[in-house]
């Protein structure tokens, strides 16, 4: 096998259980004895010691191209009891105390362990580590990184990246940098993780040397139905591409969020609809069988002047919620209904305005726009007459005129 380039990510955070959403394994030991009781911590000492953690790989990869670009390593516990168990299960319990510090250690060390493995089988994976708060603080943090490092001569210190939660950096911003600085001068880079979490401001971003941009998976995860995510996503690819940072979006779960995020400039990803995580063992073979969903190969990214296209889809499908909870007495707010207002309404008429209009397909879609908001006014006047059963029928005419009106939109996106 032709040696290949990942640049993966060991993390353990108690947020690091992709698709979970912060949700605990129902076994979790977290809440039992409260946090960090003797007891609980002992048991986290004794699988440590005795082998019972282990790492699991997530691929990041550019979903254009193919390219596979990266693996977040993740931490689990095998504990014999209750199974695998996710971080959220068992960080908490040592966060604060020395234990978390000996934690960390051992991801570097098992991750570079992996590393030197899969050197051995023609692959070259420089692995990125989420580093913890108080591992970062350690007076000799740095010394014993090139300690580590020491130990496997044969994987450079330039291969490593480590990862920093957001809101942790902006604790100790001086201190954080400073690190940074250190461990760049061995050739180790740096990632930001969970990026527009913690409330950053272009001050602090300009004051951390880091390379790469991690979009938290929240934002992602809904952007496709809620036009604020989407709205900081943008803002947030945006920022990376002003600061020169790699963007790389966590939480892709679906085609569909993949093809917005290429639409929008942003290549770089990684999710449960790319890979779930894995075994280190089984990383080799599935970097032989990736292949990037088709749909997603040669996808240009939209103009920013287009953006609102990418809107409509998101915004529409959220003003159809709207009014159908509106029908359903779920909410007494009337969404609003002028088709000039909304922002998709808006660009079709400067498009308009600005003689840009005559294009078939822009015609269709104005026509449907403008439809879908007739409709859709129709639909609310009839609830407010309270004529349920008319309504509950036009309701569902709505939905099907929605469908329509967002598959044109996707073809019109696609032939910009």
């Amino acid at each position: 096998m032709e040696a290949q380039t990942i640049a993966g990510i060991a993390t353990w955070g108690a947020g690091s259980w992709p698709g979970d959403r912060g949700v605990h394994h129902p076994s979790s030991l977290v809440g039992r004895h409260g946090r960090g009781s003797e007891d609980d911590l002992g048991r986290v000492r004794v699988g440590l010691e005795t082998g019972e953690f282990e790492l699991h790989f997530q691929p990041r990869v550019n979903m254009c191209t193919g390219a596979i670009l990266g693996a977040e390593a993740l931490i689990r516990w095998r504990h014999p009891e209750r199974g695998l168990l996710s971080p959220g299960d068992f960080l908490p319990l040592i966060e604060g105390g020395p234990l978390v510090v000996e934690l960390g250690e051992w991801v570097i060390t098992r991750a570079l362990a992996e590393m030197e493995r899969w050197r051995e089988e023609g692959i070259d994976l420089p692995v990125s580590i989420n580093i913890d708060a108080l591992q970062l603080q350690q007076a000799q943090f740095v010394e014993r990184l090139t300690a580590i490092l020491a130990a496997f001569p044969g994987i450079p210190a330039s291969r490593l990246e480590l990862e920093v939660l957001e809101s942790r950096a902006l604790e100790d911003i001086a201190q954080v940098s400073a690190v940074i600085r250190a461990c760049s001068r061995l050739g180790i880079t740096f990632a930001l993780d969970d990026f527009g979490t913690g409330y950053s401001s272009l001050s602090y971003l300009k004051r951390l040397p880091v390379d790469v941009l991690k979009i938290d998976q929240t934002f992602v995860l809904d952007m496709l139905d809620d036009p604020e995510d989407l709205t900081i996503l943008e803002g947030i690819l945006g920022l990376a591409k002003a600061f020169r940072r790699q963007a790389v979006a966590e939480g892709v779960e679906t085609v569909d969020h993949g093809l917005m995020l290429l639409r929008l400039g942003c290549q770089v990803a990684q999710g449960f609809g790319i890979a779930r995580p894995m075994p280190g063992a089984e990383v080799p073979d599935w970097i032989a069988e990736w292949r990037p969903d088709p749909r997603w190969t040669n996808v240009s990214a939209v103009a920013q002047a287009h953006w609102p296209l990418l809107y409509a889809s998101v915004e529409h499908r959220a003003w159809i919620s709207e009014v159908e909870n509106y029908v359903h007495g779920r909410s007494d707010a009337r969404p609003a209904m002028d088709h000039h207002h909304c922002r998709f309404g808006s660009w079709l008429d400067a498009e308009a305005s600005a003689g840009r209009g005559d294009h078939t397909a822009f015609q269709v879609m104005d026509a449907l726009h403008q439809q879908l908001h007739g409709f859709a006014d129709g639909v609310l006047n009839q609830a407010i007459a309270r004529d349920r059963g008319p309504a509950m029928a036009s309701l569902r005419e709505l939905l099907t005129l929605r469908d329509g009106m967002l598959e044109r939109l996707q073809y019109f996106v696609q032939t910009l």
